[in-house]
């Protein structure tokens, strides 16, 4: 298996897998896994929705900013899990794709919103959002997506195909 030295970044909506597709990569590829969402909760003693809540968004997404391009530009062999906003940012994406292998899972919004019960409690972005301002952040997000190196449909697979097709895509390409 043929890997540069860089990350692998995972990216898409909220609630498409990238945590649980980011933790299988990392154990096959024998890399540490970051969720950056995780991350920033442990450094700032602080949950997600709290941070939002007590410090609003403005500080959240700078201090995902700073955590998300110091990763990418210090650290190797990490697979790394982006927040579903994290990567409209200009700077992050940016940090990115150049320093990294973005990888965009891509789940129809017909599957995503299946998943929607399950997730909108810990989501400050969704909560009380009628659906059809969900379905225009998740067009709108789609369109900052489109950026980036491999793009992994995940409709109807299970997180460790996903996972296997996430890895052999990239080094597929990696080897031509």
């Amino acid at each position: 298996m043929i890997l540069h030295d860089k990350n692998i970044v995972l990216i898409g909506f909220m609630g498409v897998g990238k945590t649980t597709i980011g933790q299988l990569v990392a154990k096959k590829l024998d890399w540490e896994f970051i969720d950056a969402d995780q991350e920033i909760e442990r450094r700032h003693h602080m949950s997600i929705p709290a941070i939002f809540e007590q410090k609003g968004e403005d500080y959240f997404r700078k201090a995902e900013r700073e955590l998300i391009v110091d990763i990418c530009s210090k650290e190797q062999q990490k697979v790394l899990s982006l927040g579903g906003g994290a990567y409209l940012q200009e700077e992050v994406r940016n940090a990115c794709l150049s320093h990294g292998i973005v990888v965009f899972l891509d789940l129809s919004w017909e599957n995503w919103k299946d998943r929607l019960p399950s997730i909108v409690h810990d989501r400050p972005l969704l909560k009380n959002k009628a659906l059809e301002e969900i379905k225009q952040l998740f067009e709108l997000r789609k369109q900052a997506y489109s950026q980036h190196h491999y793009r992994v449909a995940t409709d109807g697979l299970d997180p460790e195909t996903v996972a296997i097709r996430t890895i052999e895509l990239i080094c597929e390409r990696n080897t031509n």
